[in-house]
Parts: C-alpha cells; structure tokens; sequence
C-alpha cells in the first residue's frame, strides 16, 4: 500500500508546491488585517447608518461559505463588471475578505478594552481623531490581540486547499494532479496532511512566543 520510494519522490513535488499556499496565506491575512481594521472603525462610526452597513455586510459575509464567495469572486464577477483577476489573486481577496470579518472582531475585543481614560485623556488634549487612532488606541490595543491575530493566520494557511476549487495550484491541487496520472492516491494525500500539521505546529509556536511577548495588557 505505502511506498517509499514514490513517497520520496512526490514530497519533493508537493513541497514545490508549498510557497504557493503560504503566499496565498500571507496576502490574504494582510488583507484580512486590514480590512479588518477598516470594518472596526466603521463599526464604530459616529453615523448610525454606517455603522448598521458595516455591521450588515460583516455579518453577510461570515454567513456565507467561503467557497461560494470564491466561486463568485472568479466565474460570476468577471461577467458582472469588467475585472478579471488570476487565481492567485483571487483566491487571496477571497481568503482576506473572508476571514477581515472575524479580524474586526478580534480588533473590537483590543479596543473595547481599553480603559475610557484613555479616549477622555485623547479629547481633553484636543487631539484628532486620526491621532487619537494611530497615536494612543491601536499602539495599546493591537499588540494584546497578536496572538489571536497569530491563530487566524493558521486558520486561514490551511483554508487555502479550498483554493483548489478555481484552479489556484497549491499542495491539494497539486496532490490531486499526481494522483491522477499515477493511481497513487495514498502517499500524495497523507504527505500533504503531515506538510500541513508540520506547517500548523511551526505558526503555533510562533504565536505561543508571541502571546509570551505580548499577550499581557499592561496596566492601567
């Protein structure tokens, strides 16, 4: 059933394979980061009507599976405006779109805690809002949630197999491609499940040093 000789020799495919996710997983936790960001701040708008829009589509959003968006986002788009992306690119909206609805809540959760001295410090000292932002909020609040931040970077790092459904090559595509030219089904599959745990373990520990680092709020 298992052979060595061939599970060598399609590691050394499937690893070729891997930048190709973990790139796709970069872009899209940037994206995510910052879009996130953005629906944060709407949600937190001063206008009601905003406010309610961006909870609306946030909400739509993670209500909906995150392959039919990426099926939209490259069959049905293309023929709904003039805008044609690669599967990489794609697949990467997809996975930041996706996935910016749960990185505002994690961005409510670091801004919600911080004490209200600090807003009411930021209007007595007559400060912008841009610098109340950027100079007083995000600096205490997005370094506690790094390491939830950190964990949806794994979630989405192994959502990226879904990317397989708009031909985007990454390690299930390229499985699925080796296992149809030589029968083989079981070393391509079970590699590609060790690549990604091995892949997992390695984040984990990257976020746990992280959460060691910043993971207290210092007080008050």
């Amino acid at each position: 059933m298992w052979s060595w000789d061939y599970a060598m020799d399609v590691s050394v495919i499937l690893l070729r394979a891997l930048p190709a996710a973990l790139l796709a997983a970069a872009c899209g936790f940037v994206i995510a980061s910052t879009v996130g960001l953005l629906i944060a701040a709407l949600i937190r708008s001063r206008f009601a009507s905003v406010r309610r829009v961006a909870s609306s589509v946030a909400h739509f959003i993670r209500s909906t599976p995150l392959l039919v968006q990426l099926f939209f986002l490259y069959y049905s788009l293309p023929m709904l405006v003039p805008v044609s992306m690669t599967a990489f690119w794609t697949g990467a909206i997809g996975l930041g779109l996706h996935y910016s609805t749960y990185m505002s809540e994690v961005y409510r959760s670091g801004i919600d805690a911080l004490p209200k001295g600090q807003w009411e410090a930021a209007t007595a000292l007559n400060l912008s809002k841009r610098r109340t932002w950027f100079s007083i909020v995000l600096p205490q609040a997005i370094p506690p949630v790094l390491p939830i931040m950190g964990n949806y970077l794994i979630v989405i790092f192994k959502e990226t197999p879904t990317l397989s459904a708009i031909t985007y090559v990454e390690l299930l595509l390229r499985a699925k491609n080796e296992a149809s030219v030589t029968y083989r089904v079981f070393e391509p599959f079970t590699i590609v499940g060790i690549i990604f745990i091995v892949c997992s373990l390695m984040m984990s520990l990257l976020v746990a040093r992280l959460e060691k680092r910043w993971g207290r709020r210092p007080s008050a």
